[in-house]
Formats: structure tokens, C-alpha cells, sequence
């Protein structure tokens, strides 16, 4: 019986350390999840999906990707400062006899909320729905947007453009 050394990598077991990390990552966000929740197979849903939010002078606009999604399945309200999407994309439909491969689309309900202030003018608010992306105008109230102060001197009035 001959002994054999095997001289330790150190970087070797690095590198394969790395790689285990990717693939958990990689797993759990295609949900794979079946080592952790209990036996959890599979993300049946984007319960948050990513926004956009803009403020100008007037308004604040706000841009949600909802790919998808009939317009009439998507809930938005205002309510003490706080907006809220939500809707349910379909799972989409397997005709039978037919394996799945690889499904890597989200569907299910989703909900976001994100809190603006108080001086939205909710009876304003404008919603439109264009090639899958929801586009809200919430206007500020009036009281809210920056005025323009007039500078005088010697009690006379200067005028804007000077």
C-alpha cells in the first residue's frame, strides 16, 4: 500500500467555494428554494415590482414595468400619503401533454407601496398604461409648488426679467 501527498490548494478550494456561492445565489433567485423554506419549489410571483419616481416642480411622476398585465387588473390608490400598485399578472397557461423546460417569467399578485407627502392633489392624479409600463402624474397642491418672490427696493417693485 503506497502512500501518496497531496500538496493543499488553497486557491483551488477558493475557487470552489466561489462557484457554490454562485450557484446558491443563482438558484435562489430563480427560486429554487427546495434546500430552504420548508421544501419550496418554484417563485410563483414579483410581489414588488421595480418603479420609478420623478419630482418636478408641479408634480411627482412615477414609471412601474408591468409587461403583461391587463390595465383593467391593475389597482392604483392614494391614501394618507401613501401610493399603492397592485394587480395579478396570470400564470401563464402549459397546454397539456407539454413539459416545461425552463419558466423563468414571474406571475401571481404583486403589491407595492411607497409613501410620498401630503401635498399630492389625489383628485388629480392621472394614470396611463403604454406598452406595458403603468406612467402616473400625481400633481402637487398648489401650496406646495416654489413661488416666485418678487425682490423690491426703495418700495418699488423689480421687474422679473431684470
Amino acid at each position: 500500500m503506497a502512500n501518496t501527498i497531496v500538496r493543499w490548494n488553497p486557491f483551488k478550494e477558493m475557487a470552489n467555494m466561489q462557484n457554490a456561492m454562485d450557484r446558491l445565489f443563482e438558484d435562489a433567485w430563480r427560486g429554487n428554494w427546495s434546500a430552504f423554506n420548508g421544501g419550496f419549489t418554484g417563485f410563483s410571483g414579483f410581489d414588488s415590482p421595480a418603479l420609478d419616481i420623478h419630482e418636478t416642480d408641479t408634480a411627482y411622476n412615477v414609471a412601474v414595468p408591468l409587461p403583461g398585465i391587463n390595465p383593467d387588473d391593475i389597482n392604483v390608490r392614494m391614501q394618507n400619503g401613501t401610493l399603492t400598485i397592485s394587480g395579478e399578472l396570470p400564470q401563464p397557461k402549459v397546454e397539456e401533454n407539454t413539459k416545461v423546460v425552463v419558466q423563468e417569467r414571474y406571475y401571481g399578485k404583486f403589491s407595492r407601496s411607497v409613501s410620498l407627502p401630503e401635498h399630492v392633489d389625489a383628485e388629480k392624479v392621472e394614470a396611463t398604461y403604454e406598452n406595458g409600463v403603468l406612467t402616473l402624474s400625481l400633481p402637487k397642491l398648489p401650496e406646495a409648488q416654489p413661488k416666485q418672490i418678487a425682490i423690491k427696493i426703495n418700495n418699488k417693485q423689480l421687474d422679473s426679467g431684470s
